[in-house]
């Protein structure tokens, strides 16, 4: 029988850029996003503790802190790739109007590419990243190509409704859920060479084109919602089930940030629901994965927990395997648009 390990991470895109630029959201939205009520652009109407993070610098000094503990999970999470020793890394991850579009939105795709090449940094929009990189520096991270199809073809004898590529659509080569995820994996730039598998999760469901991967809104009407959390749930758990009986030795892996303040409506788009994302915590580390199963779509995108669908297909595949989660890190924060939780996952 194969063997295993679960990693749950973060693809934080804020901290790709130094500090002093104020990349994240809340930033730029206090000036430009017309959603946002007039009163809570002024930081006197925030809750106490969002008023703290933000300081007197906008939350520069804060952020240090944030990332600071964000990159020192990664590194443990980095370790235990590497004691792991795995063939390849089979990645969820969600795609925000990047290589799916009008053309196709798919709700799952196993990227199955030979190579992904991709340019992070052309999303920064000009700002310098946190390794003093060229902004135009090209990336080439193996793929694998036979254990994607592999996958997508027993995913489909289970049952499972499985989209599979052989090469990007829209994007430059891979989407910023799993360019940043492998930018913080080789976070001192001493190589990371496993094969990685990524597959697409439709998260954004009714809003992926209807705002076009950003805050402004393009079209009133919705569009079909993402896969339910018990579909992701279920498509965890048959990945689980395949990879088992599989000749390689898997990291399984979802990363995402969870509530996020600009998709949270009733927090005025500023800040996170750190309530609802506390207790989903507490059932991660209680291992009770059925309530997550069975948590509704919409009390989920209530709470701006659409990227933790990713997550969801994890908690199926870790509840397949009857893993536990061990929490490396718990990052809240009510400024930086999302908390962070880091986690590895082994058997209990």
């Amino acid at each position: 029988m194969a063997e295993i390990l679960g990693i749950g991470a973060t693809h934080y895109p804020p901290g790709l850029v130094p500090d002093e630029h104020k990349p994240w959201p809340l930033a730029t939205m206090l000036h430009n996003d017309r959603r946002i009520p007039e009163r809570m652009r002024d930081p006197a109407n925030w809750p106490e503790a969002m008023r703290a993070e933000w300081g007197e610098d906008e939350g520069i000094t804060a952020h240090g802190a944030h990332r600071k503990r964000v990159l020192s999970a990664f590194r443990r999470i980095r370790e235990e790739i590497d004691a792991f020793k795995p063939d390849l890394i089979v990645m969820w991850g969600d795609d925000q109007y990047e290589n799916f579009k009008e053309d196709i939105i798919p709700p799952f795709c196993v990227l199955a590419y030979e190579q992904l090449v991709y340019k992070p940094y052309q999303r920064l929009r000009g700002r310098p990243n946190i390794w003093g990189e060229p902004a135009d520096k090209t990336f080439t991270q193996r793929g694998h190509h036979k254990a994607g199809r592999f996958l997508a073809r027993r995913l489909l004898e289970e049952g499972i409704d499985m989209s599979y590529a052989y090469k990007p659509l829209h994007e430059d080569g891979l989407g910023h859920a799993f360019a940043n995820t492998l930018l913080y994996l080789d976070l001192d730039r001493k190589g990371f060479n496993y094969p990685v598998l990524p597959i697409a999760v439709n998260c954004y469901g009714s809003s992926v084109i209807r705002y076009r991967g950003g805050f402004s809104q393009y079209a009133d009407e919705p569009d079909p919602p993402s896969p339910s959390p018990r579909r992701c749930f279920e498509v965890g758990q048959a990945t689980a089930r395949v990879l088992k009986d599989s000749p390689y030795r898997v990291v399984l892996m979802a990363s995402s940030s969870w509530s996020h303040a600009f998709l949270t409506e009733k927090n005025h788009w500023i800040y996170p629901d750190l309530e609802s994302d506390r207790v989903m915590l507490e059932q991660l580390r209680a291992g009770d994965y059925t309530a997550w199963r069975d948590k509704p779509l919409a009390q989920m995108e209530q709470a701006g927990q659409q990227e933790v669908l990713n997550w969801q297909c994890l908690a199926g595949a870790m509840s397949e395997l009857k893993y536990k989660a061990d929490i490396v890190d718990w990052v809240e924060t009510w400024v930086f648009n999302a908390p962070k939780c880091m986690a590895v996952f082994k058997a209990a």
